[in-house]
């Protein structure tokens, strides 16, 4: 400043480093807590894809390795399953859901989950997959696909 001859002047530029620093620790605290907040869930052997990708869910189907069908961690028949899809529906218009099977149920059990889920209106569903570990592991798959084809020849 000018006027009495002193050097003092106005600080022009804002300090970020304690709102970095304070946000920095709101992080970290945000990733150790979120380990501890997992849904409770039923143990499903799910069968491997090599595409696939996340949906934001509100209602969760389970086939059970012995083809119990749970709803968010509950096992219901089938007319309970359709009700409770059905209020799910009408509470959420765009309801979607996700359909997690075990791989050693039949084929025809998860598609009359499917069935179930379209006919109490929910038409955007996705297949709960896990994802393969890597490309490696699918080249050796191939690989061990290709010797069952050569011994068969």
């Amino acid at each position: 400043m000018t006027g009495n001859g002193s050097n003092k002047r106005f600080m022009s530029d804002i300090n970020v480093t304690p709102f970095v620093d304070v946000m920095l620790v709101l992080l970290i605290i945000f990733m150790v807590t979120a380990t501890y907040i997992v849904a409770n869930s039923i143990p499903v052997d799910l069968p491997e894809a090599s595409t696939g990708e996340e949906v934001a869910s509100t209602v969760v189907v389970y086939i059970s390795r012995d083809g119990v069908i749970h709803l968010d961690n509950r096992p219901m028949d089938d007319d309970t399953l359709l009700a409770a899809l059905r209020r799910a529906q009408q509470n959420h218009t765009d309801v979607r859901a996700i359909i997690s099977a075990d791989r050693s149920i039949r084929h025809g059990r998860f598609v009359h989950a499917v069935d179930i889920v379209r006919e109490a209106g929910i038409a955007r569903f996705a297949i709960d997959i896990q994802q393969r570990p890597s490309d490696e592991t699918a080249r050796g798959e191939e690989a061990d696909v290709d010797e069952v084809v050569a011994r068969a020849r």
